[in-house]
């Protein structure tokens, strides 16, 4: 019975370990391109641009990252535009962050997790890591739909889904009600180093 007992603790062990840990992404070479691919939470609306998350990540993790957000951008644009950005960027490593537009706008969640999951399909098609961050939904709470961790948890990518969400749900670290300002975007990039840091793509 004792022999059970230790047996079946181990086991679970096991099972709870490779449930919380990080999926892994390949090294991120010094001079390799990182890609930030998304909306005006991309771009840095509400800061200026030294200070939106791709600037100061890039000074955190000493890596060039790209940033390729654009204000109001919704999901389906953002597919329709990725393959031509992968092409001339070439990055190494695509960090995701689209959906709130499709919300703002009420479109369809489907159709929003429909892309993102084609956004994920294409980059990793190309041998390009991707990681993938979770936009909250505005209303009477902050909560970031679930469909986005399946997402990332179907295709075994990285997945930050708190960041935004204690981000604006402080209004100290806002510009506006769905806009960070330049101490919300640092929180961003750190939030995001670390996870680069805890899957292996930096040391």
């Amino acid at each position: 019975m004792k022999r059970f007992v230790v047996t079946f603790i181990s086991i679970m062990h096991l099972f709870l370990s490779g449930c919380s840990a990080t999926p892994e992404l390949a090294a991120v070479p010094p001079d390799a391109v990182v890609l930030a691919f998304g909306d005006s939470l991309t771009a840095g609306t509400g800061a200026a641009p030294e200070t939106s998350y791709p600037a100061v990540l890039s000074r955190l993790i000493g890596r060039a990252v790209v940033n390729a957000g654009i204000p109001g951008e919704v999901t389906s644009t953002g597919l329709a535009r990725l393959a031509e950005t992968l092409d001339r960027e070439k990055p190494a490593l695509v960090l995701l962050c689209l959906g709130g537009n499709d919300f703002l706008r009420r479109m369809d969640d489907a159709n929003a997790e429909k892309n993102l999951r084609a956004m994920v399909a294409m980059i990793r098609g190309r041998g390009v890591d991707v990681v993938l961050i979770g936009v909250p939904r505005l209303g009477f709470g902050l909560e970031v739909p679930k469909w986005y961790r399946a997402v990332a948890k179907d295709a075994g990518i990285p997945y930050e889904g708190e960041i935004l969400k204690r981000v604006l749900s402080d209004s100290s670290l806002k510009s506006d009600p769905i806009h960070p300002n330049a101490a919300g975007y640092q929180q961003m990039a750190e939030s995001l180093s670390v996870l680069l840091k805890k899957s292996g793509a930096l040391p």
